[in-house]
């Protein structure tokens, strides 16, 4: 009898703050997941990406960018879910340092939560869950983008998405599994397409061996390709992911992707919406899924075009310019940076001192000693 295929569900970023979090205190689950819940229960494993540590910790480290966490009974959302495995390779998992980390590695253990892409050590943090289900193996991998992957004292590491070490990774594993997954934290935050860079990177893993990509980190939805058989699958958008504010945006839209490993892969796409007036995760209307699914054809659309893909980077390029000039000056403030907009201040870096850094930021060999310096400030 041949057997059923093995269905493996994949969720965004899941971050549960502000009113989420009280949900959780609240022990209100139901009000967390709401219709959303039936995604979850047919499933032979569910794995969503934590975003943020679960800890009572006030020890924050040093990083720029917010800090994120969330109380520890935030865990029983996700053992209310069902779900079996978190990927924690992230921007965000370090926030609060060792204790924080710890505390969340913990509390997993403790709930039967699985954890992937970290580790005590730079080896560890490479290893790929495995799971063994309907007569096949399936190994899992959990990579993210170079930001505060480790503790200050090196302890705990999250696994860098390197295409070297992804290449050596997949090949370990290709013999002894019958499907590779990566799961992937990277790319341009609120943007909703790959970078022509990321596409390629994203296309070699799967060149190296991979059966299905899936990213997320960006906050916005992307769309997804078919590469040589194999799903590729840009950016799911957020989970849960709880924003003062912002409602009926971007961020309150993504979707969760079920794959079905047999005889070969198939994969179904379902979409949600997320913390908008409601706090929590819900199913879309039909009027809203029309909406979306044009959408997600418009980005694949672009996606499958190199020109139309180049010009749209180059656009988002040029928006956030500023913001990345903003970043290199001596002096950095939102009042600072309003005054050199509007040419009351001049910029503090010459010429020449931009064309330095871009020398020492381009180039490999330079930008590996600049990193172990400043590494000393962490």
């Amino acid at each position: 009898m041949k057997e059923a295929p093995v269905k493996i569900l994949f969720a965004g970023d899941f971050c549960p703050v502000y009113r989420i979090e009280k949900l959780a205190i609240d022990k209100k689950f139901d009000s967390v997941l709401n219709d959303f819940i039936n995604v979850f229960r047919v499933n032979d494993l569910n794995v969503v990406d934590l975003e943020c540590p679960l800890t009572t910790s006030e020890s924050a480290r040093p990083k720029t960018g917010p800090h994120q966490k969330a109380h520890p009974d935030c865990v029983n959302i996700l053992k209310y879910a069902g779900v079996n495995l978190v990927a924690m390779a992230n921007n965000h998992i370090m926030d609060y340092d060792t204790g924080g980390v710890r505390e969340t590695l913990r509390l997993c253990s403790d709930n039967g939560i699985a954890t992937v892409g970290i580790g005590y050590s730079d080896e560890y943090a490479t290893e790929p869950f495995v799971m063994n289900a309907g007569g096949k193996s399936i190994a899992i991998f959990n990579y993210a983008d170079n930001e505060f992957l480790s503790t200050i004292d090196g302890t705990l590491q999250c696994n860098r998405l390197d295409p070297v070490r992804c290449f050596y990774d997949i090949r370990d594993a290709r013999d002894k599994n019958d499907y590779i997954i990566v799961v992937a934290h990277s790319g341009n935050e609120f943007y909703d397409l790959p970078s022509p860079r990321t596409k390629k990177l994203y296309r070699y893993i799967i060149d190296s061996g991979a059966d299905a990509l899936i990213s997320h980190h960006t906050h916005a939805f992307s769309g997804y390709e078919i590469y040589n058989s194999k799903p590729i699958f840009y950016g799911l958008g957020n989970f849960i992911y709880d924003r003062p504010g912002i409602t009926n945006s971007k961020w309150n839209q993504g979707f969760v992707v079920r794959l079905f490993l047999g005889d070969r892969i198939d994969f179904e796409i379902i979409p949600l919406k997320q913390c908008t007036e409601q706090p929590g995760v819900f199913h879309l209307t039909a009027q809203e899924k029309e909406i979306f699914n044009n959408e997600i054809n418009r980005l694949n659309i672009i996606m499958s075009d190199e020109e139309q893909l180049e010009a749209n980077f180059r656009n988002y390029c040029e928006r956030v310019y500023p913001m990345y000039d903003a970043f290199l000056e001596p002096y950095f403030g939102k009042y600072i940076t309003a005054l050199q907009r509007r040419g009351f201040l001049p910029k503090l870096l010459s010429k020449r001192k931009r064309l330095l850094l871009l020398n020492l930021i381009r180039c490999e060999s330079h930008r590996e000693v600049i990193v172990r310096m400043l590494k000393r400030y962490e």
